[in-house]
């Protein structure tokens, strides 16, 4: 039971940060602002259901199938490093203003539930780097499948997290107001900048050391 626990709080806890429900949300509030609250919410719901697969494909499977391609995590952290500063800088940019809410070219369409709300915006390249990470560890012994369903669960308590974050955004822009929830948004867009360079460096650093 101490060991099934732990490896659901591993993968909780270890994703938890990186994931950062809490601080995407109003960056999906801002690139979902032209969608009505029936489509927001249903966006909420596919985002954490997108998420919930994409994080198990990356734990089970993701190191094999990095390795068919050829490709290494540190150049999956510089590609999609880039990708999330690049998203970052553009909601900065064109995100709300106090004064026109609706004034965004970030927006997306219901039909746009994976990319980007799932994938860079929720699941980005730290959070997969951190997936694979943690499959890598995958235990072994007569308590393999219980540890393997509770980390299973762990991912489920995630997606289950970015989907009450998301879906209460709205709750949270009402309270803050425009001006609140404009200030941040762009605190929010300016930290996913941060968070992008930061990967990508990381990655470069990997790369540079591996020669």
């Amino acid at each position: 039971m101490h060991d099934t626990l732990s490896a659901f709080l591993l993968v909780y806890a270890g994703l938890f940060p990186v994931v950062n429900p809490l601080g995407s949300a109003p960056i999906f509030l801002a690139m979902t602002d032209s969608c009505s609250d029936q489509e927001r919410n249903r966006l909420a719901a596919t985002v954490s259901i997108n998420s919930f697969w994409l994080l198990l494909g990356s734990m089970l499977g993701g190191s094999l199938i990095l390795e068919v391609f050829g490709i290494t995590v540190p150049v999956v952290r510089v590609a999609g490093g880039l990708l999330l500063a690049t998203m970052g800088w553009k909601v900065l940019n064109d995100g709300h203003t106090g004064d026109d809410p609706k004034s965004t070219s970030a927006d997306v369409t219901p039909g746009q539930s994976f990319y980007p709300l799932t994938l860079p915006l929720t699941v980005g390249p730290g959070v997969i780097a951190v997936a694979i990470t943690l499959g890598s560890h995958r235990p072994h012994g007569p308590d393999f499948l219980m540890q393997v369903g509770a980390g299973v669960a762990g991912l489920v308590a995630m997606a289950l997290t970015v989907y009450v974050c998301y879906r209460s955004a709205e709750n949270l822009a009402r309270a803050l107001g425009q001006t609140g929830i404009g200030i941040l948004i762009r605190l929010s867009a300016f930290i996913l900048i941060c968070i992008g360079i930061q990967i990508c460096w990381s990655g470069v650093k990997a790369l540079i050391q591996s020669l």
